[in-house]
C-alpha cells in the first residue's frame, strides 16, 4: 500500500468575489476584490451633525461633505439624494485664503441659502477639521457668511430678508387655508416663501398640512408662525417645502432671516428666542443687526465617515 503524501503545493482558484484555496481536499476562503469595488473611486469625508439641537437626535440633521475640488452638479445631486437629508452642504477650501466655498443641495434641488447646514458646516470646520480656529467664513450664492464661536454653540451672520405685503387674491387665500388646514390672520411674502401668521402657538403645533396642496401653491415654501405661549420664547414656527423635496423641515435657519425682522417689529425687540416646533424641534437665538440677522444655535455631532463616489 502506498503511503499518502502531502501535495507539493496548493492552488488558488479565482471566483468573482472571492479566492478559494483547495488544500487537503478542503476549501478555504480568503477575501478578494469585491464586485462593487472600483479602484478609481474617490473617497470623500462626510460628517452628519444635528444643527440647532440641544440634545442628540433633535434639531435638523445635515450632511457636510468636504471636497478637494468641485465635482459636477450631477454627482453633487446624487450624493444629496443618497444622504436623503433635508440638506447636504459641500465645502471646498479656497486657494486665496482660509475660507471655504459652500453649496447646499436638498434631495431634489440646489438652494441659495441654508442655515442649519451652514451651522453644521461651521461645527465640522471649527470642532473637527481645524479646532484651533474660532471663526470661519463660507462664500455662498448668497454672499459671504461669517460664523464665530458663541458658547455653547456658534453665531452666524446671515442676510436680512424681511417679508412684505403682496397682492393676495381670494383664490390664493383659500388655497393656502386648504393646504395648511388653518386660516392665517396675515400672509406676507419673502422672495419665494410665504409667511403665514396664525392665531396661536397651539394652532401652529397642531397643523397637519396637505402636502400635495402645499406643493401646488405658486411658491417654493410656506412658513407658519405665531407668538410663543412659553415665557422663555418669543415666537414659534414651522416650515413646509414639498416643492423643494422637503415636506417639513425640522429647523430652518434661513426662514428666520424673515421671521426675525417680522417679529422684531411686532415685539419691538432686536434679540429674540425662537423655537421651530417640528417633530424633532430646534431652538435658535435671533438678533437683528442692520441689514443682517445673527442666528445662534448648538450643534450635536452624530457621524464622521467616508463615502466613495465614481472617480
Amino acid at each position: 500500500m502506498r503511503a499518502w503524501r502531502r501535495p507539493a503545493r496548493t492552488q488558488w482558484f479565482n471566483l468573482p468575489n472571492e479566492l478559494v484555496l483547495l488544500w487537503y481536499g478542503q476549501a478555504s476562503v480568503r477575501p478578494g476584490p469585491r464586485a462593487w469595488e472600483d479602484p478609481r473611486a474617490m473617497k470623500l469625508r462626510l460628517l452628519q451633525l444635528d444643527a440647532f439641537a440641544d440634545r442628540p437626535f433633535a434639531g435638523n440633521p445635515a450632511a457636510v461633505c468636504v471636497l478637494p475640488r468641485w465635482l459636477d452638479d450631477a454627482t453633487l445631486r446624487a450624493i444629496a439624494r443618497e444622504n436623503n437629508l433635508s440638506e447636504t452642504a459641500f465645502l471646498v477650501r479656497r486657494e486665496q485664503d482660509d475660507d471655504f466655498a459652500i453649496r447646499w443641495f436638498t434631495p431634489a434641488i440646489e438652494v441659495d441659502l441654508c442655515g442649519h447646514a451652514t451651522l453644521a458646516s461651521a461645527a465640522a470646520v471649527l470642532d473637527v477639521l481645524e479646532p484651533a480656529r474660532d471663526a470661519v467664513t463660507f462664500h455662498s450664492p448668497s454672499g459671504p457668511l461669517a460664523v464665530v464661536r458663541a458658547a455653547p454653540g456658534f453665531r452666524m451672520d446671515f442676510p436680512r430678508r424681511a417679508p412684505a405685503p403682496f397682492e393676495l387674491t381670494s383664490k390664493l387665500a383659500d388655497a393656502i387655508a386648504e393646504a395648511l388646514g388653518a386660516w392665517p390672520r396675515l400672509v406676507l411674502r419673502s422672495r419665494d416663501t410665504l409667511l403665514c401668521v396664525l392665531a396661536s402657538a397651539e394652532e401652529v403645533r397642531a397643523l397637519s398640512p396637505d402636502f400635495a396642496k402645499v406643493r401646488a401653491l405658486p411658491i417654493e415654501a410656506v412658513i407658519a408662525t405665531a407668538r410663543a405661549d412659553e415665557p422663555e420664547l418669543d415666537f414659534v414656527s414651522r416650515f413646509f417645502a414639498p416643492a423643494e423635496g422637503i415636506d417639513e423641515d425640522p429647523v430652518t435657519g434661513s426662514a428666520h432671516c424673515s421671521l426675525a425682522p417680522y417679529w422684531g417689529g411686532r415685539l419691538r425687540k432686536t434679540r429674540m428666542r425662537a423655537r421651530q416646533c417640528s417633530a424633532r424641534g430646534g431652538s435658535l437665538i435671533c438678533e437683528l443687526a442692520g441689514d443682517r440677522v445673527l442666528l445662534e444655535g448648538r450643534v450635536i455631532p452624530y457621524l464622521d465617515g467616508t463615502i466613495e463616489v465614481p472617480g
